[in-house]
């Protein structure tokens, strides 16, 4: 659920204070936990890490970041995969095939 148009977008104070101080180029990154404040155009351009709960992420603002919130773009949960054998074995022949591809190119370069 969205914040009220009233009350307007959430900004953490100290964050605000630390992209107004400085500019893109200076600052580095900046380290945060604050993953719900809303992304505004005055961020464009710096480096946030922004933390999932266990490490911080690197994520770089861009125009079109702005209006979204910083905890979109730091996963907090890691996909592994999907399948079991017959995954498996789907990835074993994709596998054999970019061999055979890959021999039949170096034998093309030998002639």
């Amino acid at each position: 659920m969205s914040r009220s148009l009233k009350k307007g977008p959430y900004l953490d104070e100290r964050l605000m204070t630390r992209v107004k101080d400085r500019k893109p180029a200076q600052a580095g990154s900046i380290k945060t936990w604050s993953r719900d404040s809303t992304i505004v155009p005055e961020m464009v351009g710096f480096i946030f890490d922004v933390h999932n709960g266990k490490t911080h992420i690197s994520v770089k603002v861009v125009e079109e970041m702005v209006g979204h919130k910083l905890g979109e773009f730091s996963p907090t949960r890691k996909f592994v995969r999907h399948g079991g054998r017959m995954a498996k074995e789907q990835e074993m022949a994709a596998q054999e095939s970019e061999k055979q591809k890959i021999a039949a190119s170096k034998e093309e370069d030998k002639k």
